[in-house]
């Protein structure tokens, strides 16, 4: 399922560093983490919410649908191998 996490986009748009950002949306800077490196299996609502509200976007600024031969899939699955 080649969905891509664009947080770290939105992160430097507003120059917020992943310590300030965790802060604000209120979850750990690991689970940052793992959201913006693209190994989150799941994002709540509530957490998804808590995002749009502190980076002022839209979901679809944080996730974004590739088709499975795009290169940026391809390399998702070859960094999962």
């Amino acid at each position: 399922m080649p969905i891509i996490i664009n947080l770290d986009v939105q992160l430097a748009k507003k120059k917020m560093s992943v310590t300030d950002f965790a802060a604000a949306i209120d979850i750990t800077p690991a689970n940052v983490s793992v959201l913006k490196n693209g190994r989150a299996k799941a994002v709540r609502f509530t957490t998804l919410d808590a995002i749009c509200r502190v980076l002022d976007c839209q979901p679809g600024d944080i996730l974004e649908w590739v088709p499975d031969d795009h290169p940026a899939a391809v390399a998702a699955r070859e960094d999962d191998a």
